[in-house]
């Protein structure tokens, strides 16, 4: 047998049976396991297939993870194995804690939802095209991409450059940046909108942004792991991100670079974090973390259609709240969401408000045979269906 047929095998047996041995919560309901046995199989052919990298996958029932799990290489140089607590960048799953933070302001009496942008950031008044007659953007269209914004500025490198320059790079694009529809109108993704209300809420609040999700979520809910900057400390659990070429091969250079920084791309995009901090901040969103950080209405009002809700093919409605991504399906089971993907990384998180399960997945590669959202929806879908006939069950919505 060569040395390449012994590795790729060697490989693969990693792959499917790497666990970490401080995040294997078995299930506290047995009717789960046959379901996260067959969910298992398939993250570990998904990177088996490819032998590129990692799959770090988490459920979580209430305020506990009830199953944690990693798949494959967090380093495959390095041999390093993945687990629940091995540190991914999560992209735009970024924008539901710069909602999160825009809210508990609201709470504070520190801003209003539906105050307008120039209140607190002037220059917003440069953005162009304004359509005639339209009213100001507010904070709450900016959080829910009713603002009708392009989806990104046109400055040339606006998404390059050092963290420390964020603010600087928001500024500098705003004149660059565009109405594409009257504001109000309808629901248009904008990540240059999210990055200008990240700034407007550290304007209104006179912190800096990145220390105000420190403070009003990283901390109270013990988000250790999470962070806009990897540190020394946390430098050895991160997942080197490996961006698949068109041609087949395998580029770590981009997704590294990124680690610098991401140019304006910091409320919208800029956050690290793992399977197990995902999961205590999807316990806070369902009202079960022991730590507080939005009231029962907040949460709901974060979790209503803020936009026109549409009807898949399928018969689901579908929409956006304030930073999640919202679905009603035939079941009546209500779906709260968000996913994300930059270079080299790939995440998304899903939960049920009612019965508070929730489903974290993330990879540090490109493509794979598993689209991470479907099998993130699949999983909580079959999740909820047994929990809502287990005895002494009561789902009512939170």
């Amino acid at each position: 047998m060569t040395r390449l047929c012994k590795c790729r095998i060697a490989w693969i047996f990693a792959a499917i049976l790497i666990v970490s041995a401080a995040a294997c919560a078995q299930p506290n309901y047995p009717e789960f396991e046959p379901v996260l046995e067959s969910f298992e199989a398939r993250l570990a052919a998904d990177v088996a297939a490819d032998s590129i990298g990692s799959i770090s996958a988490g459920v979580v029932v209430g305020d506990r993870i009830i199953w944690a799990r990693g798949f494959g290489w967090a380093d495959r140089e390095k041999q390093i194995a993945a687990d629940a607590e091995t540190i991914y960048r999560v992209g735009s799953i970024s924008k539901s804690f710069t909602a999160v933070v825009l809210v508990q302001l609201a709470e504070k009496g520190i801003l209003d939802l539906d105050d307008r942008v120039e209140k607190y950031l002037p220059v917003i008044e440069h953005v162009t095209n304004r359509p005639e007659g339209t009213e100001p953007i507010t904070l709450r269209q900016l959080a829910s991409h009713t603002a009708g914004l392009i989806r990104e500025p046109r400055l040339p490198r606006a998404a390059a450059g050092p963290i420390g320059s964020w603010e600087d790079k928001i500024i500098a694009s705003i004149p660059t940046v565009e109405f594409r529809y009257h504001p109000g109108e309808r629901y248009s993704y904008s990540n240059i909108g999210f990055g200008i209300l990240g700034l407007t809420i550290s304007r209104a609040a006179g912190k800096p942004f990145i220390q105000l999700v420190n403070e009003l979520i990283f901390k109270p809910l013990r988000m250790k792991s999470s962070t806009f900057i990897i540190t020394p400390q946390l430098e050895g659990r991160l997942a080197t991100g490996y961006q698949v070429r068109r041609n087949g091969t395998v580029d770590t250079g981009s997704p590294a670079l990124e680690h610098a920084g991401r140019g304006y791309k910091v409320p919208n995009g800029g956050i690290y974090s793992t399977a197990g901090d995902l999961a205590r901040f999807i316990s806070a969103q369902t009202g079960a973390f022991r730590s507080q950080i939005l009231t029962g209405d907040s949460r709901a009002e974060m979790q209503r259609f803020q936009t026109p809700v549409r009807t898949t093919q399928n018969g689901d409605s579908t929409g956006y709240g304030l930073g999640f991504s919202l679905r009603v399906n035939e079941d009546g089971l209500r779906t709260v969401s968000h996913g994300g993907s930059v270079a080299g990384y790939n995440a998304h998180m899903i939960f049920d408000p009612g019965s508070r399960i929730g489903v974290v997945l993330l990879r540090n590669y490109n493509g794979g045979a598993v689209n991470l959202g479907r099998a993130a929806r699949d999983l909580l879908v079959d999740l909820v269906r047994i929990y809502r006939v287990l005895p002494g069950t009561n789902i009512g919505t939170q």
